[in-house]
């Protein structure tokens, strides 16, 4: 008897570590920034790394990394742009008691901000209702705004940038609608191409899949993307850079990979590392140049609890 019970205790002992270590496992791991972080890899920018990214600047060369947006420009359903030009009460006339006629113009503009070149921000997308830094959504979403992780408080994200050259590895001009882009993939393209990512780089994906559509086939362009899978999300995590984008409306392959997970990339950066995404990035000028380093900056608009931004950063070479 004393023996049924001895091993009844050892198996009970043993379903109660078992247990335990399935909760330790899904537990939160707060950011190594601290657990009351909210920006996550833009950490990684400092004076050092900043004046280290001003060197790069050689030949006084600037190029725009935002495509132009449109209104009616194809986005993910079910985002859109809009802009209206208007003269309010005016209509080119209007007498300022100075003196003289002004005619002036305003715009008018209504969109989803995560339409076209856009930083997405470390409140955009978690997990079962948790996000970056063990912050629950629940807590910090109302339809005013985030309270959290919103992209006002990013700090200027200045650094080094690089440019990896997907389709000149494949060997073609455009990826393919869905193709994948294996970690494998981006390890060959860094060797051939000489591309080395030191911690707070920002790393740039280019697949030429957006010159390609976008303007001659916008419903593909819209409807599926080549993209990284979810186990190159965790190698490019790993090299801890700033920020990873690609040209293309999101980072990861639409449809994804057999056994991949839609958008998981997205967690991997986002939650799981507190790295930014940037999307839609125009790099088409670096990879016809074979500019695959550069000085990185980006400002984005300080908008109080906004999720995404649009932007257009500036590479500097």
């Amino acid at each position: 008897m004393s023996f049924i019970v001895n091993l009844a205790r050892t198996s009970l002992a043993l379903v109660l570590i078992v247990a335990t270590s399935a909760v330790s496992a899904d537990e939160c791991v707060p950011s190594p920034w601290g657990a009351d972080d909210q920006v996550g890899a833009a950490n990684r920018v400092t004076p050092e790394r900043t004046a280290a990214a001003a060197k790069l600047v050689k030949k006084g060369i600037s190029h725009p990394l935002g495509i132009v947006i449109e209104p009616g420009m194809p986005a993910y359903p079910p985002r859109y742009t809009q802009l209206q030009v208007v003269q309010p009460n005016q209509q080119f006339n209007a007498d300022l008691g100075v003196g003289w006629e002004a005619s002036s113009n305003d715009d008018v503009l209504q969109m989803w901000l995560g339409t076209g070149p856009q930083l997405d921000g470390l409140g955009h997308m978690g997990e079962a209702g948790e996000f970056y830094n063990c912050n629950q959504g629940k807590d910090f979403s109302i339809i005013t705004g985030l309270t959290k992780l919103d992209i006002s408080g990013i700090p200027p994200m200045v650094g080094r940038g690089v440019m990896i050259d997907i389709a000149k590895q494949m060997g073609v001009d455009s990826l393919q609608a869905g193709q994948p882009i294996t970690s494998n993939d981006i390890k060959a393209a860094m060797k051939s191409q000489g591309v080395t990512v030191g911690e707070g780089d920002v790393v740039l994906l280019h697949t030429g899949y957006t010159d390609a559509t976008l303007k001659q086939n916008p419903s593909l362009w819209a409807g599926s993307i080549p993209g990284i899978t979810n186990e190159a999300s965790v190698f490019l995590a790993g090299l801890k850079p700033m920020a990873v984008g690609a040209d293309t409306w999101g980072l990861g392959a639409v449809p994804p990979r057999a056994g991949d997970k839609i958008f998981y990339d997205h967690v991997v950066l986002l939650k799981q590392h507190g790295i930014y995404i940037l999307e839609t990035m125009n790099t088409g000028r670096l990879a016809d140049e074979g500019v695959h380093e550069f000085m990185f900056v980006l400002g984005q608009a300080r908008l109080k609890g906004a999720v995404q931004m649009i932007i257009n950063p500036v590479a500097m070479w």
